[in-house]
C-alpha cells in the first residue's frame, strides 16, 4: 500500500469509524445547508405545478364544449377599445422585472452593501406585491363583471374556472408568501443580523424567488397564450 493510501484509509473500521464519521458532520458535496433544503422544496414543487399544467392541457384537450377564447375574457379597455391580454402583459413585466432587481440584490449581498441589498430586496418584494394586487384585480373582474366560477362560466367549458382559479390562485400564494419572505430577510439585513453569518441567504431567497418567476413564465404561456 502506498504512503497516500495508508494515510487515506480512516484510524477507526468498523461500526467505531461510522460513527466516528456520522458525528463529524462530514459533508460529500459543500453546499449549504440552507441552500440544499432551498433546492429539494423547488424540486418538489416542480412537480407540483407540472401535475397543474399537465392537469391543465389533459382537461383542455378532453372537454366536449369550446374552450373560451382568452383574448375575449381576459382583454382591458384602453382608450375606448379592448386590448387582449393587456393586464397580463403587464402583470409578467413585473415579474419579470422583479428577477432583475433580485438578481442585483444578490450580487450587492456577496459585495457586502447592505443598503443596496435592502432596498433592491425591498424593490423585489414590491413588485411581488404589486403582481399579487393586479391577480387580484384580474380575479374580481372575472368574477364580478363575466361570472366565472370554480364549477362554470358564460363563455363555454365549465372546467375553464375550476382550472384557472387553481393555478393561478396556487401561483398567487407562492408569490405572497415570497414578499413576506424577502421583506423578513430584507430587515434582517437592514438590523446587521447577518453581518457575522454572511448574506449567502440572499441567494437561498432569490432561488425562490426565480422560481416563482419561472413558474409564471410557463402559465403565462400555457394558460394564457395557448
Amino acid at each position: 500500500m502506498s504512503e497516500a493510501a495508508a494515510t487515506s484509509v480512516s484510524p477507526n473500521d468498523g461500526v467505531t469509524g461510522l460513527v466516528d464519521d456520522w458525528t463529524a458532520d462530514k459533508q460529500a458535496y459543500h453546499v449549504p445547508w440552507g441552500k440544499a433544503m432551498m433546492w429539494i422544496f423547488l424540486v418538489s414543487d416542480t412537480f407540483i405545478f407540472s401535475c397543474f399544467l399537465t392537469g391543465y392541457l389533459n382537461v383542455r384537450m378532453t372537454t366536449t364544449e369550446p374552450w373560451p377564447s382568452q383574448s375575449e375574457i381576459f382583454s382591458l379597455n384602453f382608450l375606448g377599445a379592448p386590448v387582449p391580454l393587456l393586464l397580463i402583459a403587464i402583470m409578467t413585466m413585473v415579474l419579470i422585472t422583479s428577477s432583475g432587481t433580485m438578481a442585483l440584490a444578490v450580487n450587492y449581498g456577496y459585495r457586502g452593501d447592505k443598503k443596496k441589498t435592502f432596498w433592491l430586496i425591498a424593490a423585489t418584494a414590491f413588485f411581488g406585491a404589486t403582481f399579487v394586487g393586479m391577480q387580484a384585480f384580474e380575479w374580481s373582474k372575472l368574477i364580478l363583471e363575466e361570472g366565472v366560477r370554480p364549477w362554470g362560466n358564460p363563455f363555454g367549458a365549465p372546467q375553464f374556472g375550476s382550472v384557472f382559479f387553481m393555478v393561478t390562485g396556487f401561483h398567487g400564494l407562492h408569490v405572497s408568501a415570497g414578499v413576506i419572505y424577502l421583506m423578513w430577510v430584507a430587515f434582517r439585513i437592514r438590523a446587521g443580523y447577518y453581518d457575522k453569518k454572511g448574506f449567502e441567504i440572499v441567494e437561498i431567497a432569490g432561488l425562490y424567488w426565480h422560481f416563482v418567476d419561472l413558474v409564471w413564465v410557463f402559465i403565462f404561456a400555457f394558460f394564457y397564450l395557448l
